[in-house]
């Protein structure tokens, strides 16, 4: 199951564990293919270590399926599926903890988790394509590790696709807690035990409003935000960042081959990157707090940005960093259906709708991008554009019409999302040429229509355009003295990565020489 070079790898691991563990397996006889892949991964495993042993008495409920558990105990952690590609990390991380190797978590985040009382059983259902699942696999795993009182199960959607179509999922992670939903997309560790433990945010919330104020405050923890944290700290000012969740919209970006003088990264890969290169500085990082609220020149001159929690921080500065986010199509049945049919990543939730009828909404790169990427895995793709012809690069749209199972329809307005009261079932649009409507039976609609500055908690204090994006001028300045803004929230045409990184450095360097210049103490 596993070749040379990763069972070298794995046995280099498994010296890492501190007591013996077991893998308990539920197979189905070994007669079906997954059955047999997952009998010949756990005995690979097994074969690695002393410490690792192979029982084949499972009892659960879903097979193929095995646990993890240090000997002697309850398994509190359990796959059913097989664990490989973006999952692998998955499984070895279960096994270290599982096995006593620490996890790599913040003390106090862990002395919150093994506090928390009560029942919780945990089922993530995933695709083994999807780039957000395993950080939520993970998470969920490190909670079971800690907590005798918390199980979790990952869920091979794509394997149990009987169960996944009963239970309407159409999305990718989907968790289930104690047979409920719990929710649906990338989520953090903090975020999961913020919602089961009812004072954490409380207490959090305490602590940031506790903080002195900084010299500079960057809100939002982009590509931009990093940039600007980094540049920031490196000149010896008292820096912060607030952030919804740290590397933005670069975590839902699967492939990034536009990065200069890297070839090929994936977003996760380099949010992490982004992450840790800020932490090597000296800069206070508050992840999962949303800004409501900036009061300029509040009390002692200093700027205020106040927090969902209720907490607020103040700033001799601040740059204001947040990013974008996708542009919904704004038509009935959108929202009631999304997560259910209404999607707006194709490499996540693509592989739930395999062999099906799919709709792609956007004839831009991203779009073209989308119905390639489809086309390999669901029945059949229809992209549909408004304007009279797509505007992808040619190489896009070569490769897109060479493709047998795409049908391609400009000049479309997308009218209405309609399904059957559980998950979608069509899509309407109007022919802007010939003013005709016309309805589509599909099973999916995945949606790739640009992006929307995440501006609106400013209206009203700052100078926005027309289109919602902060005004700068060539410093990065804003409207507001002391308030600079950076990256896709801004007017700074072509929203890219790289592009962001410059403008996050350009305003702490700004904020920075307005520091140095101003008769703020």
């Amino acid at each position: 199951m596993l070749d040379a070079n990763i069972k070298g790898q794995l046995a280099a691991y498994l010296g890492k564990l501190q007591h013996p563990i077991e893998l308990i397996a539920s197979l189905d006889g070994g007669e079906s293919g997954p059955g047999r892949e997952m009998l010949g991964l756990l005995q690979d495993i097994a074969a690695l270590s002393d410490k690792v042993s192979l029982r084949l008495d499972g009892q659960a409920t879903r097979r193929p399926s095995f646990a993890v558990c240090r000997a002697g105990e309850s398994a509190r952690i359990s796959f059913a599926g097989i664990p490989m590609g973006h999952e692998f990390t998955s499984l070895v991380l279960a096994l270290l903890q599982v096995g006593g190797h620490p996890p790599k978590a913040d003390a106090s985040v862990l002395e919150g988790i093994r506090a928390i009382a009560g029942k919780f059983h945990f089922e993530t259902f995933v695709s083994l394509s999807c780039h957000n699942c395993p950080d939520v696999v993970q998470a969920l795993n490190l909670l079971a590790v800690s907590n005798p009182g918390i199980s979790h199960q990952m869920v091979d959607g794509g394997l149990y696709q009987d169960e996944v179509v009963a239970r309407q999922i159409l999305g990718v992670p989907t968790v289930l807690l104690n047979g409920e939903h719990f929710g649906q997309g990338r989520m953090t560790l903090e975020e999961i035990v913020g919602r089961i433990d009812s004072g954490a945010q409380e207490r959090e919330a305490a602590k940031i409003s506790a903080r002195q104020p900084f010299d500079v405050l960057i809100v939002g923890g982009g590509p931009a935000g990093a940039a600007a944290a980094i540049y920031a700290a490196r000149k010896g000012v008292r820096t912060g960042v607030v952030s919804e969740r740290f590397g933005g919209q670069v975590l839902d970006t699967l492939a990034i081959e536009n990065f200069i003088s890297v070839k090929a990264t994936d977003g996760p890969k380099l949010a992490a990157g982004l992450e840790e290169h800020v932490r090597e500085y000296d800069v206070d990082i508050m992840n999962l707090q949303q800004a409501v609220a900036l009061q300029p020149d509040a009390a002692g001159g200093l700027n205020e940005i106040r927090l969902a929690s209720g907490a607020t921080l103040r700033s001799k500065t601040v740059i204001l960093a947040t990013g974008a986010r996708w542009r919904e199509m704004n038509v009935p049945g959108e929202k009631p259906y999304r997560g259910h049919g209404v999607a707006y990543c194709p490499h996540c939730d693509g592989p739930l709708f395999k062999g099906k009828r799919v709709a792609v909404i956007g004839g831009g790169n991203s779009g073209v991008e989308a119905a390639i990427d489809l086309a390999g895995v669901v029945g059949h793709v229809t992209l549909l554009e408004f304007e009279a012809s797509l505007r992808a690069d040619a190489i896009l749209q070569k490769k897109l019409f060479s493709l047998a199972n795409v049908t391609v329809i400009t000049e479309a307005l997308s009218t209405e999302v309609t399904g059957d009261g559980k998950k979608v079932n069509g899509l309407l649009y109007t022919d802007r040429a010939s003013g005709e409507g016309h309805r589509l039976e599909l099973e999916g609609i995945f949606v790739q229509i640009g992006l929307l500055p995440n501006s609106e908690w400013l209206k009203g204090t700052i100078e926005l355009s027309a289109r919602g994006e902060i005004e700068i001028d060539a410093r990065g300045a804003t409207s507001l003295p002391g308030v600079f803004a950076a990256g896709d929230v801004t007017t700074v045409p072509y929203k890219q990565i790289v592009i962001a990184m410059g403008e996050g450095t350009r305003a702490a360097l700004s904020a920075f020489d307005h520091l140095i210049r101003s008769s703020v103490s």
